[in-house]
């Protein structure tokens, strides 16, 4: 039994969530997003979308969960967004800006310059005696998240002295180095 399957997903004001031949189609004030189903029906009722299974196979189980937590963040999306913040912790570490093009100093002979989906959008803060922060905002949580990953990616922090890019709030497990 899928307990989060299960459960409805109430849909606030100003979106919309239609269905048409298994695309689902969800659109709200900071955009559409669409998601392929199969194995599972969906009943759009007062406000509210339902999931069921079409039958009790292991394949059709564990896609009941799946879709409900996509439709989930998509409805999500398309009203609030998602924000994933990144730090770059260490002597040096930088990053700017230019519309959609992300520069990155991290330690390297040479800058990173990367290039982000339309759908994004970053800030970067910088405030002195503060590490840099990277904002990512944007009404896709996948693409969000992929996105974060391979910016932290680029220099993953070190368990030593905890520099590279991590999330905000991460914590990283220390070691203790060379004991005299």
């Amino acid at each position: 039994m899928s307990r989060i399957g299960n459960s409805p997903i109430t849909i606030p004001e100003g979106v919309t969530v239609e269905v048409n031949d298994n695309v689902v189609t969800v659109k709200g004030k900071l955009g559409e997003l669409t998601q392929d189903i199969s194995g599972v029906e969906l009943k759009i009722e007062d406000g509210t979308v339902t999931l069921s299974r079409i039958s009790e196979k292991k394949e059709h189980k564990a896609k009941h969960g799946l879709y409900r937590a996509l439709i989930a963040n998509m409805v999500e999306g398309v009203s609030k967004g998602f924000t994933k913040e990144l730090e770059l912790v260490g002597v040096g570490y930088r990053a700017s800006n230019q519309g959609n093009k992300l520069d990155l100093a991290l330690g390297f002979s040479h800058n990173i310059v990367m290039s982000l989906a339309p759908e994004i959008k970053v800030e970067t803060i910088s405030e002195k005696g503060k590490n840099p922060i990277v904002k990512l905002t944007s009404h896709d949580k996948q693409l969000v998240g992929q996105v974060a990953a391979k910016i932290r990616s680029f220099r993953k922090p070190e368990p030593y002295k905890g520099k590279g890019v991590k999330f905000v709030g991460e914590q990283i497990r220390r070691k203790a180095g060379k004991s005299a």
